[in-house]
């Protein structure tokens, strides 16, 4: 249930307005105007709030569900409760998504809720510093010679915005980040403590490491996501890239020269070394780890735990260590499974 002091409902919503997201054709009988005033799990959902369902292990949930509205899928339907209007929409958890947003505006980017709040006393602004009309700065924040922020834009508290940077409009700038040689678009959020710009990892080895000047960016396209306490290095020759859209969850490492395509997805964990690159809309599950200088194609998916050690083609679904495609690794580990147990069987016969 939402917290009333940190998220409250901006307005409500009538079912006619909740089915016309939805793209779901109302039940008979049911009333268009009937307000939903919020949205809340199955479990904890009243008469006034919207629900969703589309995972089995939901289902004694949804049945005893005290939700006014449900938005579920056609399979299960018929689950729903006499007092729960229930929604039929083929992407139950996207239209919820859609309409939790229209219910509260505010969570979509931190530091959204407090409204525009100008510059914070205990904030410093370098003079050279251009900041559009609409930026708000935090306390505690600093804003280095150069730098241009974009209107609407928040700044966190203690956040480091470094000489030169360059970010967006409508972007959320998370506390406690900093950012250096970087250029960010528009409706980026770059959530607390992430670090962007900083030298990548590139020494010439020998009797002594020589350090290699890293004399790269890091270029963040629009509506991209980064998570908390994520690294991004800046790029050694070349700029390290992120494309459009792309969401980086919490705790991920990306080296210098890494090229990132547009709309991917990169769960925690995941390490990148340098001068990768991943084509568009590639999934990365949580804690992969990929060397360098490879290529992985676009849409392909990445199982959680693998590790990627050569090219991966276009449209490929990997898993293991060292990765590769998932049927050959479910083989494998069937193959080793039976293994065991048989060398388990020979064990047992053999100690009787």
């Amino acid at each position: 249930m939402s917290d009333p002091i940190f998220f409250t409902a901006a307005c409500g919503l009538t079912l006619a307005e909740v089915a016309a997201v939805a793209g779901a054709t109302l039940p008979e009988g049911a009333n268009p105007d009937f307000r939903l005033d919020g949205a809340a799990p199955l479990e904890s959902a009243g008469p006034s709030d919207l629900a969703y369902m589309d995972n089995a292990r939901y289902g004694d949930a949804l049945a005893a569900t005290r939700a006014g509205a449900c938005l579920v899928s056609p399979r299960f339907a018929a689950r729903c409760p006499a007092g729960t209007i229930s929604l039929i929409s083929r992407d139950p958890y996207r239209a919820y998504a859609v309409l939790l947003g229209r219910l509260h505006p505010d969570a979509l980017r931190p530091g959204s809720q407090f409204g525009a709040r100008g510059i914070a006393p205990g904030a410093h602004v370098h003079t050279d510093a251009r900041l559009e009309e609409g930026v708000a700065v935090d306390p505690g924040a600093v804003i280095g010679p150069g730098a241009e922020v974009g209107t609407g834009t928040v700044i966190g508290a203690n956040a480091v915005v470094g000489p030169g940077v360059r970010i967006g409009r409508d972007c959320a700038i998370g506390a406690g980040t900093t950012l250096s040689h970087a250029l960010l678009g528009n409706r980026v959020i770059v959530h607390p403590g992430a670090r962007l710009g900083q030298d990548g990892f590139g020494f010439a080895m020998g009797a002594s490491h020589l350090k290699v000047p890293q004399i790269g960016r890091v270029i963040v396209q629009d509506d991209v996501e980064i998570g908390a306490n994520t690294t991004i290095d800046r790029g050694a020759s070349r700029d390290t890239v992120i494309g459009e859209g792309t969401k980086i969850d919490n705790l991920v490492q990306i080296a210098h020269n890494v090229v990132i395509g547009r709309h991917c997805v990169i769960v925690s964990g995941v390490g990148i070394s340098g001068s990768t690159t991943l084509e568009d809309y590639v999934v990365l599950g949580g804690q992969v780890g990929v060397v360098g200088h490879l290529r992985i194609g676009r849409g392909s998916q990445i199982a959680g735990s693998s590790n990627v050690n050569r090219d991966v083609p276009p449209g490929s679904r990997w898993g293991g260590t060292p990765a590769k495609p998932v049927r050959a690794w479910f083989r494998e580990l069937t193959t080793l499974a039976r293994l065991a147990e048989r060398s388990g069987k020979d064990s047992a016969g053999e100690e009787s």
